[in-house]
């Protein structure tokens, strides 16, 4: 009963096979090989966007951290939620890669609000060169919180940022499990909204490790290329990074991979409900958070039940507290554990 993250679940069998198969014989190494052409090929195509810079690195981090440094100036702040992974769990890499670009917090919780984020942008600039300069809009999709931003979303705050001409970047970890839950296309979640560079995540849908970085306007890419080198996050042996993000595109296994876990996470958030748990965010995509009590975290603990506690602690007086809770759904999560956890919930749970 494992909904701890889904950046420990395994990586797909296909993934794993076409990075085999690439491991045999020579291929031209830093992103010259044949699966890389054939890649970017696709990646545009899918994006509707023929003349995208396509790159890729191993981790979200770097995705992240150097697109928002190719994105923006030293002297510039980012603007992001408190809840950011680039604010809370990338240990300064924007402000490290970009040169000490400020991140600016946009107050509120992992949605933002154009209104909200219109009247800190404002404020930005007031004492001239005393101040820091505006800078990027950095948007997560899903959210840290598995909220989905509409297209509509994400234009209302695109055209915030567009009013005070600022690049806008997507932090797409959850890429996939969001275009699921929308119905729409890569291009409308992107560039057609107002996107100028998405870091394309799979690391948490079934890749062993590998991301895309996009940026729909090419005049960036030589610059990135540079920073990507300098940061130690060009790979030689390219082709296995390649090769994987290859087989998450076939024949649409990256869809069908979010779509079972956005799944998952539905049917999770059905018997927490049932047993009298408070979600404290829409389950858009495939993680769920709500609130149980003290006493019942410790039994579905003890039972076995792995995820993690967004608030408090077990320790604590009040077994009836309110603690809320992180669960999260990957692809590979059994019917069979989802049946498990269901039954510990009915033997331990206190409805409401």
């Amino acid at each position: 009963m494992f909904f701890a993250s889904d950046n420990a679940g395994p990586a797909h069998p296909s993934v794993i096979d076409a990075v085999v198969a690439a491991n045999t014989g020579y291929a031209a190494a830093y992103g010259s090989d044949p699966h890389m052409e054939t890649l970017r090929t696709r990646l545009r195509t899918l994006f509707e966007a023929p003349d995208a810079a396509v790159y890729l690195v191993a981790t979200g981090t770097a995705a992240n951290a150097l697109a928002l440094a190719t994105l923006g100036q030293p002297w510039q702040t980012i603007f992001c939620t408190p809840v950011a992974h680039i604010f809370e769990d990338e240990c300064n890499a924007p402000e490290f890669f970009s040169g000490g670009t400020k991140l600016t917090q946009i107050a509120g919780s992992d949605k933002m609000d154009p209104a909200t984020l219109a009247a800190v942008v404002a404020t930005q600039e007031m004492r001239g060169v005393h101040s820091p300069q505006r800078g990027p809009l950095s948007l997560t999709q899903a959210t840290e919180k598995g909220q989905v931003y509409t297209c509509d979303e994400l234009a209302a705050l695109t055209s915030v940022a567009r009013a005070h001409d600022l690049p806008v970047h997507m932090d797409g970890a959850r890429f996939a499990n969001a275009l699921v839950k929308l119905g729409c296309s890569a291009a409308e979640m992107t560039w057609k909204a107002g996107i100028d560079a998405v870091s394309f995540g799979g690391t948490k849908n079934g890749l062993m490790g590998a991301e895309a970085v996009i940026f729909f306007d090419p005049a960036h890419a030589w610059e990135f290329e540079l920073r990507r080198k300098r940061a130690a996050h060009l790979f030689s042996k390219h082709r296995y990074l390649s090769a994987q993000i290859a087989a998450y595109l076939e024949n649409d296994l990256w869809l069908r991979l979010a779509a079972d876990a956005n799944a998952r996470a539905t049917r999770l958030a059905a018997l927490l409900q049932r047993a009298g748990a408070r979600l404290t965010a829409a389950p858009d995509a495939n993680m769920v958070f709500a609130e149980l009590p003290r006493a019942t975290h410790a039994a579905l603990k003890s039972g076995g039940a792995q995820y993690h506690l967004w608030s408090g602690t077990l320790e604590g007086d009040d077994p009836a507290a309110p603690l809320e809770a992180r669960f999260v759904c990957d692809w590979s999560l059994p019917d069979a554990e989802l049946a498990r956890f269901a039954a510990l919930l009915d033997t331990v749970a206190q409805p409401a």
